[in-house]
């Protein structure tokens, strides 16, 4: 065995020990994610893959159910790509009672919606080791245990107190660790936090 061999041999044996050594030192710590937090109210948001009922007073032929296309537009008799992804339902209504005004007479319009998914800015997304891991809709004062139940759970190589949620505060992203494993497998609720619109759910496989 040559010097070089024995010299390269030391190397990597110093680098698989010192390799945990550096990943401990590296690892970012991110401050905890609490239920303090008060949930504020927040009106539904049509997005594209959301079904509405569109109905107009007195005019049956005109009201219908339509799909919010990809592109966050609807059409409808007599109303051609109108935007609606990002509206609430009234604000919708209003649009298209506008656009109908040139055809009926003073228009009444409601517009329900029947299936939601939401705009992609305010769904819920989970990455990482999730067994399922998806976008979700958000609903009003929706937890991380309805995240995980919706995902069906992390798998068995996840760290899942090395999680974290991706948050915008006040126009910033800013990052929050949550502890998954002790809300799941401890049942600690003090673990269970409120989610936001617009939330991330980063789930780290565990190395060892």
């Amino acid at each position: 065995m040559n010097v070089l061999h024995i010299r390269t041999m030391k190397w990597l044996a110093c680098f698989v020990i010192a390799f945990p050594i550096l990943s401990l030192v590296g690892c970012k710590s991110y401050p905890p994610l609490t239920g303090v937090d008060p949930y504020v109210g927040h009106d539904y948001l049509i997005g594209p893959g959301d079904s509405v009922d569109i109905i107009v007073w007195r005019n049956p032929e005109v009201s219908m159910a339509v799909p919010v296309r990809p592109d966050g537009k609807i059409t409808t008799p007599l109303v051609e790509d109108l935007p609606a992804s990002g509206k609430t339902s009234t604000q919708l209504a209003r649009d298209i009672e506008e656009a109908l005004s040139k055809y009926i007479q003073q228009p009444v319009v409601t517009v329900i919606v029947t299936q939601f998914v939401g705009p992609y800015t305010e769904q819920i997304r989970v990455i990482g080791e999730a067994a399922v891991p998806q976008a979700l809709p958000y609903r009003e004062e929706m937890t991380l245990m309805d995240v995980l139940i919706a995902v069906g759970g992390i798998t068995e190589f996840a760290a899942g107190n090395k999680a974290r949620i991706i948050r915008m505060v006040d126009g910033q992203q800013r990052q929050f660790s949550v502890r998954l494993d002790d809300l799941i497998r401890d049942g600690d609720i003090s673990a269970n936090v409120p989610m936001r619109q617009g939330d991330v759910l980063v789930i780290p496989e565990s190395f060892f």
